[in-house]
C-alpha cells in the first residue's frame, strides 16, 4: 500500500502578552536612572562629580518620555568592584524591585573597569528588562550584539584602569625612594601634623607611649598593660576606651616612636581584588632614619624588641587551664622565666604554701615535677624565696668587679668588629656593584626602544641584572643587619654595665627589675646550691642557706 506523503506547515500565532508593548509605553512613561562616578578625590574631579549630577538630572526631566527614578553617584570610589560602590548596589536593588526601566550612564568605564563585573551586572540587569544606555559607545545592552561591544570595551577599561594602578605605585614607590613617609594622624597616637607638615610629638600622647615603653621593660606583660590602659580609660589611637593586646602590640613595635620609618610594609596585590597583603620581601622597602622627632629613644626601643624576642624564645609558665610551659608570659615575677630546673630543664613556678600552724610559706617548685610528680623530674628540691632572692643577691654582690671586667671584654669585642675594616670594605664592595648593575640596566632600557629586532634578547639580560641585584641587596641587608645588632648589643651592655657600677657601693636588697637586667638565668643543681649565669655569660655557683 502507497503511504501518503503529508505536506509539513507552519502556522504563526501572534503573541498575546509582552512585557514591553507598544500600547503599554504609550500610557506609561519609562523609569529612568543615572549613574556617574569619579574615580579619584581630586577637586577638579569632585567638581566634575557635581556637573554629571546635575547634567543627567537636566536630561531626564527635559525627556517628555521619561520619568525620573533617581541618580546613583559614587564619589571618590574606585570602579574595580561592584560591592564597594554602595550607590551602585543601592541602584541593582532598586532594579530588582521593579523601580527602574533603564540606566544613562555616561561611558563603560564610569559603569564598571572590571570586565567581569561589568558583564555580570549587565546580565543581571537584562533578566530585569533593564536596559542600559552607555552614552560615549552610544550602546544600548538590549542591543543586538551588545554584549561582544561591552566586552571589549570593558577590557579596555580595565586594562585602563590596571595602567592607572600601575602609575599610582610608580609614584608611590618614587616617593619612596625620596624617603617620603605618610602618617596616618586620624589612628596614630603620639603625633599630629605640624604647621609645616611634618609630624609633632603630641605631649599628652606621648607620656602614654613612653608608660607603655616602661611599663613593658619594667616586667609588665603586654595583656596587663592592655588592661590598665582601660581601666583607667586613655583613649586608644582611634580614639576607643578599650584596650587590646595588638593595640599595645603595635605601639611597642612600631620604629616611628624611635624617629624613623619603614616604607612599604604592606602593598595592594591588584587593582581589581584590593587585597592588602604584609610585605615579607616581596616588594622593595626603605627605611628612613631620623624622619621626625622621637618619643622613645633608640635605645630604649632596640632594648624593648629584644625583651620582646627574650620572653617568646623563652619557656613559658603555666598558667590555669593551660598544658605545660604553653601558658602566657608571666612579667610579675622575674624568677618566674630565669629560674631553671637543673635536672628537667623546666621553669619553676611561685607557690603559696600554708603550714600546719595556718601561716603561708611562699616557694618556689619545678613545673614537671608539678604537673607529673616524679614522672619526669626525680630529685627537683622546692625552694623557700627568701632563701633563693637572698643566694642570688650575694651571687650578685660578690661577683659585681668579675661581671664588670667581663663587660668591659665583651664591650671591647664588639667595637673591635664595629670598626672591622673587612665588614666595611666587604659593604662598600656591594654597594659599588649595585650601583654598576643600576646604571647597566637603564643603559639596557635604552637600548631595547632603539634596537626592538634584539628586543627579547635584551629583556633577558635585564631579567638576569634584576635578580643579580636582588642577591646583593639581600647580602647587603646580612652586613648591615649585623652591624646593627653589634651596635644594639654594644648599648645594652653599657646600661647593664652602669647598672653593674652602680650597685658596687650600695648595699642591694632583691629587686626584680635589676634581676631581669643583669641575669641571664638561674639553675637549681640541688637544695643546697643553684648556678647564677649573668647576662654575657659570666657563671658562679652560690649555696644557698638559711640564716
Amino acid at each position: 500500500m502507497e503511504q501518503k506523503v503529508l505536506q509539513r506547515k507552519v502556522n504563526y500565532i501572534a503573541p498575546t502578552l509582552n512585557t514591553e508593548t507598544e500600547s503599554e509605553t504609550a500610557y506609561r512613561q519609562i523609569r529612568v536612572a543615572a549613574y556617574c562616578r569619579v574615580s579619584t578625590q581630586m577637586e577638579e574631579q569632585l567638581n566634575s562629580y557635581e556637573v554629571q549630577v546635575k547634567h543627567y538630572t537636566d536630561k531626564i526631566n527635559s525627556e517628555p518620555k521619561w520619568s525620573f527614578a533617581g541618580i546613583y553617584a559614587d564619589k571618590g570610589i574606585s570602579g574595580t568592584s561592584a560591592k564597594k560602590r554602595d550607590e551602585f548596589m543601592k541602584m541593582i536593588r532598586a532594579c530588582k524591585r521593579h523601580k527602574i526601566d533603564m540606566i544613562i550612564t555616561k561611558s563603560i568605564s564610569r559603569f564598571s573597569r572590571n570586565t567581569l563585573d561589568c558583564l555580570k551586572y549587565i546580565r543581571i540587569l537584562k533578566e530585569l528588562n533593564v536596559d542600559v544606555f552607555f552614552e560615549e559607545q552610544g550602546l544600548h545592552s538590549k542591543d543586538a550584539g551588545a554584549e561582544f561591544y561591552i566586552t571589549i570595551y570593558g577590557s579596555i577599561a580595565q586594562s585602563e584602569a590596571e595602567n592607572i594602578s600601575a602609575n599610582v605605585r610608580w609614584g608611590k614607590q618614587q616617593s619612596a625612594k625620596e624617603g617620603k613617609v605618610t602618617f596616618s594622624y586620624n589612628s596614630f597616637l603620639g603625633y599630629k601634623k605640624g604647621t609645616d607638615g611634618k609630624p609633632e610629638i603630641v605631649e599628652d600622647e606621648a607620656k602614654i607611649i613612653r608608660m607603655i615603653y616602661d611599663n613593658y621593660l619594667g616586667g609588665d606583660s603586654i595583656r596587663k598593660i592592655a588592661d590598665y590602659l582601660t581601666e583607667k580609660q586613655i583613649s586608644t589611637p582611634t580614639g576607643k576606651k578599650e584596650w587590646y593586646y595588638g593595640t599595645v602590640k603595635s605601639i611597642l613595635s612600631n620604629e616611628k616612636y624611635k624617629g624613623d620609618a619603614l616604607i612599604n610594609k604592606t602593598y595592594v596585590v591588584d587593582c581589581i581584588s584590593k587585597k592588602v597583603k604584609k610585605n615579607d620581601g616581596e616588594r622593595a622597602q626603605y627605611y628612613v632614619e631620623n624622619n621626625h622627632p622621637a618619643i622613645i629613644t633608640p635605645e630604649k626601643f632596640n632594648r624593648v624588641q629584644e625583651e620582646m624576642a627574650r620572653r617568646s624564645s623563652k619557656k613559658k609558665v603555666k598558667q590555669v587551664g593551660t598544658k605545660t610551659e604553653l601558658g602566657k608570659y608571666s612579667g610579675k615575677y622575674a624568677l618566674s622565666e630565669i629560674l631553671i630546673c637543673g635536672e628537667c630543664h623546666t621553669p619553676y613556678r611561685r607557690c603559696t604554701w600554708t603550714t600546719k600552724d595556718g601561716n603561708k610559706k611562699i616557694v618556689w617548685r619545678c613545673i614537671s615535677r608539678l604537673d607529673y610528680g616524679k614522672k619526669y623530674c626525680h630529685h627537683s628540691p622546692s625552694l623557700e624565696e627568701n632563701i633563693l632572692q637572698s643566694a642570688i643577691v650575694r651571687a650578685v654582690q660578690n661577683n659585681l668587679v668579675k661581671c664588670s671586667e667581663l663587660l668591659k671584654k665583651l664591650k671591647q669585642h664588639i667595637r673591635t668588629g664595629l670598626s672591622g675594616e673587612e665588614t666595611e670594605d666587604k659593604t662598600i664592595d656591594i654597594q659599588i656593584e649595585i650601583a654598576r648593575l643600576d646604571k647597566e640596566y637603564v643603559d639596557l632600557l635604552n637600548r631595547i626602544t632603539s634596537d626592538m629586532e634584539n628586543a627579547e634578547t635584551l629583556k633577558s639580560q635585564l631579567e638576569k641584572i634584576v635578580i643579580k641585584k636582588h642577591i646583593l641587596q639581600k647580602e647587603l641587608q646580612i652586613y648591615e643587619n649585623a652591624s646593627s645588632r653589634q651596635a644594639n648589643t654594644k648599648t645594652r651592655l653599657d646600661e647593664i654595665f652602669q647598672i653593674i657600677e652602680g650597685l658596687k657601693n650600695h648595699p642591694m636588697e632583691f629587686n626584680d627589675v635589676i634581676i631581669r637586667q643583669i641575669i641571664d638565668c638561674v639553675i637549681v643543681e640541688s637544695k643546697e646550691k643553684i648556678k647564677v649565669v649573668f647576662v654575657g655569660g659570666y657563671e658562679v655557683e652560690q649555696r644557698l642557706r638559711s640564716d
